[in-house]
C-alpha cells in the first residue's frame, strides 16, 4: 500500500526519522557477562504473571545478534536508532562501581551504529530496574533518586563522547500504575502508598537524571518521555466531562507537569495531594528541568464514563471492543486523528522547546506468505498517524521527529511474545527475520 499523499519532504529536512526498542524486550542474555536481575527477570519467572507462561530469557537475541539488527535499520534507510541501556547489565547491584563488561557490549553497540551512519538515541530507563534496588523499596525508597542519578552519571561519562541524543526516562506513569498500583506489571506490587511515593520519587528522578546528564556530556541534547492518550468523555454530562477531566490529569499531566514547573494538577486531580506528605522542602524547585525536547507516545484515544464505585479517580473507561470501532490486536481504538488531539494538547505548554514522537506503532496478528508478511493494517495505521502528525505541523505545532515502536516483533511485557508490533517479523524459534511490508514503506518513504 502506497500513499500517495506522503511525502518525507513535507516534514521538513531536519525532522528525525527513526524506530525506537527497548532492552529487557529484544536483548535477552540475561545472566550474560555479568548482568545482575532485574525486576521483570523476577517478575516474568513468576507463575501465571506473563501471558502464556512467557520469558525474556532469549526474546530477540540482540545482545548476541546486534550488528544483523542494526543492518536491517541501515538496510531500511532509518537514520536514528533509538535503544535503552540495561541499568543491572551497568550496575548489576544499581550501584556503584558497576560491571565494566556490561559498560563495553553498549560501547560496541554505539560505535557500531556510529560505523553505520545511524545516530544513537539512548534511553536511560524503559523499565528494568535492578532487583536488588527494588529489594530495598524500589521506585517508592527515596533514595532511588540519588542511585538513579549515579547511574546516569556513569552512563554521561561512558558513552557522552559519543552520544548526544539523551532521553531520561520511558514512560513513568506506565511503569508506576501498572507496577506499583494495579500490579498487573513488574515489581507486581498495589496499593495507592506504593503508587504516591512511585510517582514523586521517579518525577524527581526525572529531573535529576536531566542534570546529570547536562553536567557531564557536551552539546547534549537531552529529552524525557511520556505517554499520552487522547481522552474524550462518553457523553455531554457534566459528570462525564469531570471523569474525563480527572482521567486526562491523571495520564497526560501529572509526570509532564511538575517538571514544567507546573507542580502536580492537584486541582484538577485531588487524590494527588496525598503526593505532599512525600515533599522534602526543596522538591517543588528540584523537580523542574528544563528539557531541550520532550518524547510523547500516542497509539489511541480512550473514552471515560463517571462512575461512584471507582476508587480515587470516580471514572471508566469504555472499552473500545464495545463501541463498534476498529481496533488493534491489543484491543486498542484504531483512531489516528488522537496524534493530531496530543500534539495540539502539549503545545500549549510554553515550557516544551520541541516535542518528538518517541512511540507510535500498532500491534496486529501477522501471517508469512511465501516469504513474505503483509502488514497491510499496520501500514494503514503508520501512514494515518503520519498525516496527522503533519496536519499538526503544518498549522504550527512544534513536532520534530518520528519514531516507529518498533523495530523488530520482541517480549511485549505482560503480553509476552502474543503481541506483534515490529516493521520486521521474528520467528522466535529461529530467530528468523523478514521485513514486512510496513518496514518496506518505511525504507521506501526514507529512502
Amino acid at each position: 500500500m502506497d500513499d500517495p499523499k506522503l511525502r518525507k519532504e513535507e516534514f521538513g529536512t531536519q525532522f528525525k526519522w527513526g524506530v525506537s526498542t527497548a532492552a529487557f524486550q529484544i536483548e535477552g542474555a540475561h545472566d550474560a557477562d555479568g548482568k545482575g536481575l532485574s525486576v521483570w527477570d523476577v517478575f516474568s519467572a513468576g507463575k501465571k504473571k506473563i501471558k502464556g507462561g512467557h520469558n525474556a530469557l532469549t526474546a530477540c537475541d540482540f545482545y548476541n545478534t546486534y550488528k544483523k539488527d542494526i543492518g536491517l535499520v541501515r538496510d531500511m534507510n532509518i537514520p536514528n536508532f533509538r535503544f535503552s541501556l540495561s541499568w543491572p547489565r551497568i550496575m548489576p547491584s544499581g550501584k556503584r562501581p558497576g560491571n565494566p563488561a556490561g559498560r563495553d557490549y553498549y560501547n560496541r553497540v554505539i560505535d557500531f551504529l556510529l560505523e553505520c551512519g545511524i545516530d544513537p538515541w539512548v534511553t536511560l530507563y524503559h523499565w528494568d530496574l535492578p532487583h536488588a534496588l527494588e529489594l530495598e523499596g524500589g521506585w517508592t525508597n527515596r533514595d532511588i533518586v540519588f542511585r538513579f542519578s549515579e547511574y546516569a552519571e556513569l552512563c554521561a561519562k561512558t558513552y557522552g563522547d559519543r552520544v548526544k541524543n539523551w532521553i531520561v526516562m520511558n514512560e513513568p506513569s506506565v511503569f508506576t500504575g501498572a507496577g506499583y498500583f494495579l500490579g498487573i506489571h513488574a515489581p507486581g506490587k498495589t496499593g495507592l502508598k506504593n503508587y504516591t511515593r512511585a510517582i514523586h520519587n521517579s518525577t524527581m528522578a526525572t529531573a535529576a537524571g536531566g542534570r546529570a546528564l547536562r553536567e557531564h556530556v557536551r552539546d547534549a541534547n537531552i529529552g524525557t518521555t511520556f505517554s499520552c492518550t487522547f481522552i474524550e468523555p462518553a457523553s455531554d454530562s457534566e459528570k462525564d466531562f469531570n471523569a474525563a477531566k480527572r482521567v486526562d490529569a491523571l495520564l497526560n499531566r501529572t509526570f509532564i507537569e511538575p517538571l514544567l514547573g507546573l507542580g502536580y494538577p492537584t486541582a484538577d486531580l485531588p487524590i494527588l495531594r496525598k503526593l505532599e506528605k512525600y515533599m522534602w522542602h526543596n522538591d517543588a524547585k528540584e523537580m523542574v528541568f528544563d528539557f531541550d525536547f520532550i518524547g510523547i507516545q500516542n497509539y489511541t484515544r480512550e473514552i471515560v464514563k463517571s462512575v461512584f464505585y471507582v476508587p480515587y479517580i470516580g471514572a471508566q473507561l469504555v472499552k473500545a471492543e464495545k463501541r463498534n470501532v476498529a481496533i488493534t490486536d491489543m484491543k486498542w481504538e484504531v483512531y489516528p486523528e488522537a496524534m493530531y488531539h496530543m500534539l495540539k494538547k502539549y503545545n500549549q505548554y510554553d515550557g516544551i522547546r520541541k516535542i518528538i514522537i518517541t512511540e507510535n506503532g500498532a500491534s496486529f496478528p501477522d501471517s508469512i506468505e511465501n516469504g513474505n508478511v503483509n502488514d497491510s493494517k499496520r501500514l494503514e495505521y503508520i501512514q494515518k498517524n503520519l498525516e496527522q502528525l503533519l496536519r499538526a505541523k503544518v498549522e504550527g505545532c512544534k513536532v520534530d521527529g518520528y519514531f516507529v515502536w518498533t523495530l523488530t516483533d520482541n517480549f511485549e511485557w505482560a503480553e509476552g511474545y502474543n503481541q506483534r508490533f515490529g516493521l520486521v517479523h521474528v520467528d522466535f524459534e529461529t530467530q528468523k527475520r523478514i521485513i514486512k511490508q510496513s518496514g518496506l514503506w518505511y525504507r521506501d518513504f526514507l529512502k
